[in-house]
């Protein structure tokens, strides 16, 4: 198949991670992938290094109104057999021609993006059945994971403070409950948490810690690429999302067995299962996520039991071939039916 992705989201988050390690995945299973993106030189570099040739337009706001037309240049000289809009400044731009034009969600996103599309995928089942709940068709919304890397064996990482050790990841940003966790962590005696990530909240997050007189225990590390490495090293991983769509941070962890305790945001809460392969937690609740992680310090055993499990969901349903075959089975499915020579 000839297939097209166009991305035009940020620099750093769950969903164009994902997207750069599908494109790349297609790639190797032999299918021939037109990555279209926004102009990164980073991003760019990352998929020439797969063997990709990524073409790079602005994607910019309402007033841009030369990346239209090049996109569809684009798409007609590659003549795709699906395209593949990721997210909605993609799928605003995407043009409706001879493919079959798919808008990929990984959020609760105004639908009036994606008039132009065919089908549309939501990356959890909630998405998906919200979608329909829009007055989307049923039988043109369907359900595709997310699969991340297996980040099993990473040597662990040099994390700042003593044990235990506890760590969070994403941007910083007010959705994801970093203070939550700080206010949590002051429940949490010896313990030391690492936040890995960057966002507009760093200076509130630094000044709260401050404010709660955990500021020598709360280490801010800014953007990581060793995400096994840091897994490996802490003893508890935190999700403490107000909001979390998916939670492609719970998957990593389960891949590196590590214990997960999360807010129950919409994502988190489909994906584990309450005291079997994690600990959900009320969202916006600091004592409740505290005293879930004492639980689980105070219980190496059970903490390894749910690792474990957590692990097993991840191999059964969450590696790349898991989802590859199912992306490539719904990708087939959709492209148009080429007339036989």
């Amino acid at each position: 198949m000839r297939l097209a992705q166009v991305m035009a989201g940020a620099r750093h988050g769950g969903a164009e991670g994902f997207y750069e390690r599908l494109c790349l995945a297609l790639h190797a299973a032999g299918e021939e992938v037109l990555p279209v993106i926004r102009r990164d030189p980073e991003r760019a570099a990352r998929l020439r290094a797969g063997g990709l040739a990524p073409v790079e337009l602005g994607f910019g706001g309402a007033l841009d109104l030369l990346t239209g037309p090049r996109l569809r240049r684009v798409l007609e000289g590659f003549a795709p057999d699906v395209t593949v809009a990721w997210m909605n400044r993609a799928a605003r731009f995407a043009p409706k021609g001879p493919w079959t034009l798919v808008g990929r969600l990984g959020g609760y996103y105004d639908l009036k993006y994606y008039r132009r599309c065919d089908h549309l995928v939501g990356n959890t089942r909630d998405i998906t059945r919200w979608i329909v709940a829009q007055g989307w068709p049923e039988a043109r919304a369907h359900h595709l994971p997310n699969f991340v890397a297996d980040l099993a064996g990473a040597s662990p990482a040099a994390l700042p403070g003593a044990a235990p050790r506890l760590l969070a990841m994403g941007r910083l940003h007010p959705n994801k409950g970093f203070d939550i966790a700080i206010r949590a962590l002051a429940l949490v005696p010896r313990a030391h948490l690492a936040i890995a990530g960057e966002g507009p909240e760093r200076a509130a997050l630094e000044a709260l810690a401050r404010e709660a007189g955990v500021a020598g225990r709360v280490a801010f590390l800014g953007w990581r690429s060793d995400v096994g490495a840091l897994l490996a090293a802490c003893d508890v991983f935190v999700c403490s999302s107000r909001h979390e769509p998916l939670g492609n941070i719970v998957l990593e962890a389960w891949s590196a067995s590590r214990p997960v305790v999360a807010a129950a945001a919409e994502g988190p809460s489909e994906l584990i299962a309450d005291g079997e392969t994690g600990v959900l937690v009320p969202v916006d609740a600091p004592e409740a996520l505290a005293a879930a992680i004492r639980g689980l310090l105070d219980d190496p055993q059970r903490a390894a039991r749910l690792a474990a499990a957590g692990r097993a969901a991840f191999a059964r349903d969450f590696t790349e071939a898991a989802v590859l075959a199912r992306w490539r089975g719904f990708l087939a499915a959709v492209a148009p039916k080429r007339q036989a020579a």
